[in-house]
């Protein structure tokens, strides 16, 4: 029972401890992000995580009785990223940045035909991409609070597709699709100072703007389709300095 007792003391005296030292940290504020605010530029790299599929818009050819195909579907698939960060600020809450980055994304197409013997035909294409992004963003980050900023994102994105010229090549896809492509993306996160690095996770939604089909009026597959617009989810992690 003393031994008991002994260890409960000791368990509370050092959660009373560990309690009040970081009240006191909080209170008094370490502010790393002061460092951080002397530099007018500095570099970095990110590692994320994306999910990506298409907008489709259908043809009239879709909409025809004499239409083969009932329903067309696009399903999103996962893929990572990994880049560089440039970051340069423009005053106190405002920052240009580059971020050169290399993106690995699967998509998918799923055509359904006309039912056979009440059972539907599905063909499906899968899209396996490797881009090289080069995103440009403004960023408005919020006052410092202690040690974390909060900030939104906006800009454009240019993208090409390494792996898509291949893919041609082997005419073996449903639907042909363009290598290059524009985005306008948006996002928000976090950042966090600590005493060597920055630490900013982020999610940022990416909307294509240019048409990405290739036109094959002569492919069934291709003919339902009026045009193909990617589309993309990003969680990323910043680690800046």
């Amino acid at each position: 029972m003393h031994n008991l007792c002994r260890r409960k003391t000791i368990i509370l005296t050092s959660l009373l401890i560990i309690f009040f030292s970081v009240n006191t940290w909080a209170q008094a504020g370490n502010y790393n992000y002061r460092d951080f605010q002397r530099k007018p530029y500095y570099f970095g790299i990110t590692l994320g995580y994306n999910s990506s599929d298409y907008k489709i818009f259908r043809s009239k050819e879709f909409q025809s009785e004499s239409n083969e195909i009932d329903i067309i579907k696009d399903i999103n698939g996962p893929g990572f990223n990994l880049g560089i960060v440039t970051n340069l600020k423009v005053g106190e809450y405002f920052d240009f940045r580059f971020l050169p980055t290399l993106s690995f994304a699967e998509r998918n197409i799923s055509y359904i035909s006309n039912f056979v013997d009440g059972l539907p035909v599905t063909s499906d294409q899968k899209l396996e991409s490797v881009y090289v992004e080069l995103p440009f963003h403004a960023r408005y980050k919020s006052a410092p609070y202690k040690d974390m900023r909060l900030f939104v994102i906006a800009g454009i994105k240019y993208s090409f597709d390494v792996a898509g010229e291949s893919r041609r090549q082997r005419d073996l896809s449903l639907v042909k699709l363009a290598s290059a492509d524009f985005s306008v993306e948006v996002g928000a996160g976090v950042q966090f100072f600590f005493p060597f690095f920055i630490f900013s996770p982020e999610f940022k939604i990416s909307q294509g703007i240019s048409n990405i089909l290739i036109s094959e009026p002569t492919k069934v597959q291709a003919s339902v389709i009026e045009k193909i617009l990617n589309r993309t989810f990003t969680i990323s992690l910043h680690f800046e300095g």
